[in-house]
């Protein structure tokens, strides 16, 4: 019996395919232990019941984009419309706010990846990236308002806060954030990279500059501590920029931590089922025979 079986061309392929079976369960693939590409989906070929579950994971989550999307237009409009109460505001000074321009940039790549979380298994490598960058911005807008909030009393000014403003600034990013956290936790996305911790400050650099150049051609800032006058001269200014900056790569640097140790464990889940679909999937040959 064991002098045919090994002389045998099919039994000698047969025990090949056990043993190279074998030696796939036995190693990881490359992928288990770095997260610098996507994910690996093998297991979703090979698991129709896991495909189904991310199925429906992604195209709730891409719903949840679209209506934190869709409270951010509102919160916009509503918020444009309560700045026209004021007759000596002018109205093209609203969209020189950080605030009000990373609320209209979120809009844009929640609905883009709204889009690809309804219709497509994962986002396109960049996207991870983008989605990071515009959370951030919503987290600091968020932040800083609360700091400028607390400051009102020192001086000397009184800080009105309508329901447009609570949406902006509180609500919306901490939406973005539960919808930032729910897709790195479905781990189908490649991992963020590093890279976007500089990324995030190109914008607000760029804004940074604008806004001191206008600023000192018609003598209005968005936000006080961007006033030399108020805060002690250009020095105080400076403190203020390098806290702020301090706040965008803490925060960015925690979110992209986060989001590739979760890819990471996503992974690792997906190689664990690979591997016992693949040992099931053996033992019913094996059974067969």
């Amino acid at each position: 019996m064991s002098a045919r079986v090994l002389g045998s061309g099919s039994g000698a392929g047969s025990a090949a395919t056990r043993a190279g079976s074998a030696a796939t369960r036995a190693a990881p693939p490359a992928d288990a232990g770095t997260i610098d590409g996507p994910p690996d989906a093998a297991v979703l070929a090979i698991d129709p019941a896991a495909l189904a579950r991310t199925t429906r994971s992604r195209r709730a989550l891409g719903a949840f984009r679209l209506a934190i999307a869709v409270i951010e237009i509102v919160a916009l409009i509503a918020n444009y419309q309560y700045v026209l109460e004021f007759p000596l505001f002018a109205s093209v000074n609203f969209f020189s706010y950080f605030t009000v321009q990373s609320a209209m940039l979120a809009v844009v790549v929640l609905l883009v990846a709204a889009a690809y979380a309804l219709t497509q298994h994962r986002d396109p490598p960049v996207l991870a990236a983008f989605r990071t960058v515009v959370t951030v911005y919503l987290l600091v807008s968020g932040i800083v308002f609360a700091l400028i909030a607390v400051q009102a009393s020192t001086r000397d000014y009184r800080l009105e806060v309508p329901w447009s403003d609570t949406l902006l600034h509180f609500v919306v990013p901490v939406l973005a954030l539960v919808a930032w956290t729910v897709d790195a936790v479905i781990a189908v996305n490649p991992p963020v990279p590093w890279a976007t911790i500089g990324l995030v400050l190109v914008f607000p650099a760029g804004w940074l500059v604008y806004t001191l150049i206008r600023g000192a051609d018609i003598g209005w800032y968005p936000y006080f501590f961007l006033d030399a006058g108020q805060v002690g001269g250009y020095l105080g200014v400076a403190v203020y920029c390098v806290l702020v900056l301090l706040i965008f790569v803490g925060v960015t640097s925690v979110l992209v931590g986060v989001h590739r140790r979760l890819a990471l464990r996503g992974v690792r889940r997906r190689v664990a089922a690979r591997n016992r679909a693949a040992g099931a999937a053996e033992a019913g040959d094996a059974g067969g025979r």
